[in-house]
Order: structure tokens, then sequence, then C-alpha cells
């Protein structure tokens, strides 16, 4: 057994993350969006590499920033997700929605102000999703991935999860930064490193 990873899935409503999860786990795409409806669990086996690895990928919609019945913005309990001692992050944002990004932007800055001084570094990686409408995109792919490496020091990658396109690379390079976390190198670094050939299969 190669051990156990806790993994959450973040990010605005609407973005694709259960899209991506499913796709992930199941290989099929929801042709309807419905709201995910409360906190959703996964609990996979994943053969990553020759080991096994037993995963814990939290989805829901309400781990962020959101307006509240007043008018203002709140965040729940940094405790009820489980900011605190995950592994690994995937912050999903939809390509054609600006405020999708800003979010991912908050999400980000929540997750580094709720890690207990001394814990582990967790990788993130941000996720642009809908690449299939790229013609309705908002910013350059270059300049976001540019933003997102350098300034926020996280990896970034985009995938369609309505085509299953990139989303089993996007688990496998933050599996195996997740995995290699306590060596000295910058998070970002260390998931651009990961692009090289391995094998991920759902067991």
């Amino acid at each position: 057994m190669g051990g156990s990873l806790r993994v959450a899935v973040l990010g605005a409503p609407g973005v694709g993350k259960t899209a991506i999860i499913r796709q992930f786990l199941f290989g099929d795409y929801p042709e309807r969006h419905r709201p995910t409806d409360g906190p959703r669990l996964y609990r996979p086996a994943v053969l990553l590499d020759g080991a096994v690895y037993d995963l814990s990928i939290r989805d829901g919609d309400v781990a962020g920033p959101g307006p509240s019945p007043g008018g203002v913005e709140e965040w729940p309990d940094p405790k009820d997700w489980s900011l605190q001692d995950t592994d690994a992050f995937v912050l999903v944002y939809d390509i054609c929605s600006p405020d999708s990004f800003d979010y991912v932007k908050a999400l980000r800055q929540r997750i580094a102000e709720t890690r207990p001084a001394g814990a582990p570094e967790a990788p993130i990686l941000v996720v642009g999703n809908k690449r299939d409408r790229q013609r309705l995109r908002f910013g350059p792919r270059r300049a976001l991935a540019a933003l997102v490496r350098r300034g926020w020091r996280c990896g970034y990658l985009e995938c369609s999860a309505k085509y299953n396109w990139h989303v089993l690379r996007l688990f496998r390079e933050l599996l195996r930064c997740a995995l290699v976390r306590s060596r000295p190198a910058h998070p970002a670094l260390r998931l651009q490193g990961a692009l090289h050939p391995a094998r991920c299969i759902i067991m």
C-alpha cells in the first residue's frame, strides 16, 4: 500500500467541480448541471507508479466566500472542510468567468490563512475548466498561468470535464506533487516537474 491522501476540490458554484471528479472516477459527464447539495466525499483507490493509494476527495460548493442573506460575504468554519489537514487542493475556475477566477484567488488566500503554523505545505493546483469553450475565455492562458505559477506559487493546468481532456492528468500531477511535498522545492516547480508520463489508474 502507498498510503492515504486527502484531496479537496473547491471552487465557485457551476465551474464543474463535480463533473471533473465524476469523469476521473466514473468516466461520465452529466449533460445538465445540478447544483451540489452539500459536501460530498468520494473514497476511491488509485494505482500510481505501482503503489496503491486510498483517496478521500471532498467536493462541494460551500467551501468559499459567498453572499449571505444579508449581503455580506461569509466563510464557513474552516474545520468543516478540513482545510487545515488536507494533503492537496484542486481549485477550479471557469475559463469564461472572471468572477470564478477571483473566487479561486480568495480560496487560495483562505487556505494560506487557515494552515496551522509548522504544518506541511499542501500543494495547490489551479485548474481552468471548460477548455472546450476556448473562444469565450476571459483572458489569455499564458498570462493566467504565469500569474498563478509565479505570483501565487501554485501549479496551473486547464481541462475540459465535458470531453475528459486532461482530467486524469490533473489528478496524476496533483497526487505526485502531494507525495513529494516534503522535498525542498517550490510547489509550482514540483507540480510542473511531474509532467512526465506516469500511470494513474482507478481501482
